[in-house]
C-alpha cells in the first residue's frame, strides 16, 4: 500500500525476513473542500540540492502573487525538510540529499507527503512526491562466513538453511537471486517470504563421504536486477561430520505470541521446543536465531537450552507493529530444523500530542470582532487508536476559543470582543490530550498582547466642579484645577482641555476666564465685581489625542464672593446744597414720637449690607434717638418750651463688613407747634448765613482796594440791606405755598429692613408765587419744612394728608390748579 499520498498520513512499517509493509491512513474526508489542489510528482533519489521537481504555481492554477500575498509555505511535520518552495517561481527544489532507503527502507512504492497553505483565505494544497529507487546498493551478507557441520548420513534431500543477503534497493534494482558454485553434493533452492523476501537453502542431492572429502568450500552468490548489476558474496564451510540420521524436530512450525511496547528487559515472549529421536549426544538440541537482522538481533534473545524468548532491548509500537523470527534447533550432529515465532506489539499510550505552531499573530487589535483568526496550530500523536485521538482546549477562562478545521489542524479564534483597558494581554494556554488510558497531554502557550483603538472618552474626576473667588481679585489668578482620565493609551489617552465659548451678555467666557490645555488649570483674565457679575458658569471640553477624537464636558461654575468695596448710600433725608430739608415736631410729642426715618441702602450682600444706625451729634442729645436696626429718629422725652426751635441731628449710618464702611447725614428739625412760630427762626438764620457771606466778601474786596474803596463800599452794604429788607417784606405777605421735597419711589430689594414700603409722592409747584393754587387733604399730623436760600429766607408750608413715616402705604396726594 502506498504511504504518504494523502495529507495526515501515519505510515508504520513492520518488517521481517524480506520486509513486508502496512501503512495505517488516516484522514477527515468532510474537511476534504478545503483541499484546492493535489499534485503528485517522481524524481529519483539522490538528486543534487536545488534539482527541479516541479511547476507547482503553474500544476494547480496558482498565480505567482496569490503565493506571496498568502505567505505560501510548506508544512512537513518531519525534522528533515526535503523540499523547499520558491515562491517567487512557484517551483519546487531538492533541499537536502534524499537517500529513498533511509527515508523508506523495503516499501514501496516509497514516497513522501506534505502541505502547501495560503492564508487569507486559507487553502491547503497537498503534494506527495515519489522516491524512485536506483541501483546504488550492491546485495551483502551480514557474516562473510558461513559454517555447517554435517553428518555423513545425512539423508539426500536434507535442506541447510542459507545467510539471507540484504539489498536496501527495490524492485528490479533489489536481490534478485542466488547461485551457489558447482559442486557434486548440494544444490541450491530459492524460496520467498510471504512479505516478498527471498532466502535460499542448500538442498542434500548426493550422500556425503567424510573418508573421501570431511570438508567441502562453496561460495553462495547474491546478485540484484538493477542496470549494471551488483553482487555480494560468502563462503559456505562445510564439515562433514559422523552419523547422525534424526534431525530435531519443532512441535509447532509457527509460534505467536504478542508483547507490550516498553515492555522492560527480560520480559518473557514464549517458549519454542523441538524434539530428536536420537539418544545421547545426538539427542541434545540447541536453539538459535537465525537469518536475525541487526535491528532484532538487539531486542531478543533465546536460551540454547531450553528455547525461553526474551526482550532485551526498546520495543516500541510506533516503529515496528510485528516481528517475525527465525529460530533453528541443531543437534549434536548438525541437524537441524527451523520454526517462526511472530510477535505482534500492542500500543501503549506513551507518546505525548506535539503542538506545532503554524502561525500567530500578536498583537490583535481590541476592536476585532468575535471570530478573528489570531493563530494556526497543527496537532499530532504517533500513537495509535484511540491513543493517537486527539482534542485541543484552551486551559483558562479567555475571550478566545479553538476550532478544528482540519484533522489535526486548529484554529485560534476571538470568542468575544476584546478590551484592552480590561485586559491588556493574555497568556492563551492551549492543552492537547489524547484519549488513551491514562491520557497524556501537551500545553503550548501563547503571549496575547491586545493593541488599544481610540473607543473611551475623556472621565472627569467629578461631575461638576465649582470654585469661590473674591471680588476685586487680580487678573491671571488660578481658581482650579480640572482633570479627566482617560483608560486609553498613548496617543489616545493624551487629553488636552479646551473652553466651550459661548456668548455672555455680550461677551464670550473667554473674556473672563482660561484654561491651560496641557494641565487644566483654570485663571481669571479680568477683575470681577460682585455687583455686576455673581457668578459664572462655563463648560471645558477634555478631547483626547485619538483619531478621531472623543471628548467629554464638564460644567464649572465660579461663584463671585462679595466684599466691603460700597458704603452705605443714604435716600432719605436727600442732603443737597441748594436746599435744606427740616422736619417739624410738635411740642406736645409724647416719648418715642416718630418723628423721621433715615433711609439707606448697600450695594453690597451679606452682612457687608447690614446697616446700623447711630447718633454721633445731636443740638440735645437728651431729646432724641436714633433707631439700631431701623434708622428711625424718635423723642425720648416730652418735648417743652424750653426746648430750642432748630435742632440739628448727624447720623452716621455703618454697614457690618470688614472693615465697615459708614456715611453721614445731617437732619435739622424745627420744634415748634405751626409755621408761624418758627418762621422768624429759619428767616434770621438765612438772613445771617447768606449776609455773613457777603460781608466776607466784601472785606477781602476792601482789602484789596484798601481806602480808596471804603467808602464806596460802606454805600454798596447800606444800599444792599434796604433791598434786602425790602424784598423780603414783600415776600413774607404772599401766599406762596412752601413745597417739600421727598426722595422717589424706592424698594427694598435686597431685604436689608431699611425701608420697607413704596412711597409715592405727587409735587405740584409753579414758577409764579402768586399764580399757583395748592389744594391738599386733610391735615396731617406731621409738618415738613424746606428752608430755600434763593427765594431769601422765603420759608414755605406744606401739610401732608398723611404722615410719611407714621403711614407710609398710602400716598401723598397733592393738586394744584393754576
Amino acid at each position: 500500500m502506498d504511504c504518504g499520498i494523502l495529507p495526515f498520513t501515519w505510515c508504520v512499517k513492520w518488517r521481517f525476513g524480506c520486509g513486508q509493509t502496512w501503512c495505517y491512513l488516516f484522514f477527515l474526508f468532510y474537511f476534504s473542500h478545503i483541499v484546492s489542489g493535489h499534485m503528485r510528482y517522481s524524481i529519483p533519489e539522490e538528486m543534487k540540492k536545488g534539482s527541479l521537481i516541479g511547476n507547482v504555481a503553474k500544476d494547480l492554477g496558482l498565480d505567482l502573487k496569490r503565493l506571496r500575498s498568502g505567505r505560501a509555505r510548506i508544512v512537513t511535520g518531519e525534522n528533515i525538510q526535503y523540499i523547499e518552495l520558491k515562491t517567487d517561481k512557484g517551483i519546487l527544489v531538492v533541499n537536502e540529499r534524499i537517500d529513498r532507503e533511509q527515508l523508506c527502507r523495503d516499501i514501496t512504492p516509497c514516497s513522501f507527503s506534505f502541505e502547501v497553505i495560503l492564508e487569507n483565505p486559507m487553502e491547503l494544497h497537498q503534494i506527495t512526491v515519489e522516491i524512485i529507487d536506483i541501483n546504488d546498493n550492491s546485495p551483502s551478507f551480514e557474516r562473510n562466513r558461513i559454517h555447517f557441520e554435517i553428518s555423513e548420513s545425512a539423508n539426500t534431500g536434507a535442506r541447510f538453511p542459507l545467510t539471507s543477503a540484504e539489498d536496501p534497493d527495490v524492485g528490479g534494482n533489489g536481490l534478485r537471486e542466488y547461485f551457489l558454485t558447482e559442486n557434486h553434493n548440494f544444490v541450491l533452492k530459492q524460496n520467498s517470504n510471504a512479505d516478498g523476501k527471498k532466502y535460499a537453502e542448500m538442498v542434500l542431492q548426493k550422500h556425503l563421504d567424510r573418508e573421501t572429502n570431511p570438508n567441502l568450500s562453496l561460495k553462495l552468490i547474491a546478485v540484484d536486477g538493477g542496470t549494471p548489476q551488483r553482487s555480494g558474496t560468502v563462503n559456505i564451510d562445510i564439515t562433514v561430520l559422523d552419523i547422525n540420521d534424526n534431525a530435531p524436530v519443532f512441535n509447532q512450525s509457527v509460534y505467536k505470541a504478542t508483547v507490550m511496547e516498553n515492555a522492560p528487559k527480560d520480559t518473557y515472549v514464549t517458549t519454542v521446543n523441538a524434539s530428536d529421536a536420537d539418544f545421547g549426544s545426538n539427542s541434545v538440541v540447541s536453539y538459535y536465531f537465525s537469518d536475525l537482522s541487526s535491528g532484532m538481533r538487539d531486542l531478543f534473545t533465546i536460551n540454547e537450552k531450553n528455547g525461553i524468548v526474551l526482550i532485551t532491548g526498546f520495543v516500541d509500537y510506533e516503529k515496528d507493529k510485528k516481528y517475525e523470527l527465525r529460530i533453528e534447533a541443531k543437534d549434536q550432529g548438525g541437524l537441524t530444523d527451523s520454526s517462526k515465532v511472530i510477535i505482534e506489539v500492542t500500543d501503549v499510550n506513551d507518546n505525548a500530542p506535539f503542538i506545532s505552531v503554524m502561525s500567530f499573530t500578536s498583537p490583535v487589535s481590541e476592536d476585532s470582532p468575535p471570530g478573528t483568526t489570531i493563530g494556526i496550530i497543527n496537532v499530532k500523536d504517533l500513537d495509535s487508536g484511540d491513543n493517537g485521538q486527539v482534542t485541543c482546549k484552551i486551559e483558562q477562562n479567555a475571550p478566545f476559543n479553538i476550532k478544528s478545521t482540519l484533522r489535526n489542524y486548529y484554529t485560534l479564534v476571538t470568542d468575544t470582543l476584546l478590551d484592552r483597558e480590561s485586559v491588556s494581554e493574555y497568556n492563551i494556554t492551549v492543552v492537547a490530550t489524547d484519549a488513551g488510558i491514562p491520557s497524556l497531554s501537551t500545553k503550548r502557550s501563547f503571549h496575547l498582547k491586545i493593541s488599544d483603538v481610540n473607543d473611551n472618552a475623556p472621565v472627569f474626576s467629578q461631575r461638576g466642579y465649582t470654585a469661590f473667588i473674591s471680588e476685586n481679585n487680580s487678573p491671571g489668578v488660578s481658581v482650579l484645577k480640572i482633570s479627566a482620565d482617560d483608560p486609553d493609551e498613548n496617543q489616545n489617552a493624551r487629553i488636552s482641555y479646551i473652553l466651550d465659548v459661548n456668548n455672555k451678555g455680550g461677551s464670550t467666557v473667554s473674556d473672563y476666564v482660561s484654561v491651560c490645555a496641557e494641565s487644566g488649570v483654570i485663571e481669571v483674565v479680568r477683575s470681577f465685581d460682585y455687583e455686576q457679575i455673581k457668578q459664572l458658569v462655563f463648560v471645558v471640553i477634555a478631547q483626547d489625542g485619538g483619531s478621531p477624537p472623543l471628548t467629554s464636558n464638564v460644567t464649572v461654575k465660579i461663584l463671585v464672593q462679595d466684599q466691603n468695596d460700597n458704603p452705605p448710600q443714604v435716600l432719605y433725608p436727600v442732603q443737597t446744597g441748594g436746599s435744606q430739608v427740616a422736619e417739624m415736631v410738635p411740642r406736645s410729642a409724647d416719648v418715642g414720637y416718630l418723628v423721621t426715618k433715615v433711609v439707606a441702602v448697600d450695594v453690597d450682600s451679606g452682612q457687608n449690607a447690614w446697616l446700623s444706625y447711630k447718633l454721633q451729634k445731636a443740638t440735645d442729645r437728651a431729646l432724641f434717638e436714633v433707631g439700631l436696626q431701623n434708622g428711625e429718629i424718635r423723642t425720648t422725652r416730652q418735648v417743652t418750651d424750653k426746648d430750642a426751635v432748630k435742632q440739628r441731628l448727624t447720623v452716621i449710618v455703618e454697614d457690618n463688613g470688614q472693615p465697615s464702611r459708614s456715611a453721614t447725614v445731617i437732619v435739622n428739625l424745627a420744634v415748634a407747634d405751626s409755621f408761624p412760630e418758627v418762621l422768624s427762626e429759619f428767616t434770621d438764620f438765612a438772613h445771617d448765613k447768606e449776609y455773613n457771606d457777603n460781608l466776607t466778601f466784601y472785606l477781602v474786596l476792601a482789602l484789596a482796594v484798601v481806602s480808596f474803596l471804603f467808602i464806596m463800599c460802606l454805600v454798596v452794604i447800606i444800599s444792599v440791606k434796604i433791598y434786602r429788607w425790602r424784598q423780603s417784606r414783600v415776600l413774607y405777605h404772599s401766599s406762596l405755598p412752601v413745597i417739600p421735597y421727598y426722595p422717589p419711589r424706592y424698594s427694598d430689594t435686597l431685604g436689608t429692613g431699611t425701608l420697607q414700603h413704596v412711597y409715592n409722592y405727587e409735587v405740584c409747584r409753579t414758577t409764579d408765587s402768586r399764580k399757583s393754587d395748592c389744594k391738599l387733604g386733610r391735615a396731617g399730623s406731621q409738618n415738613v419744612l424746606i428752608m430755600d436760600p434763593s427765594s431769601s429766607g422765603t420759608m414755605q408750608r406744606i401739610q401732608s394728608e398723611k404722615s410719611i413715616l407714621d403711614e407710609p402705604d398710602s400716598p401723598l396726594e397733592v393738586s394744584c390748579s393754576m
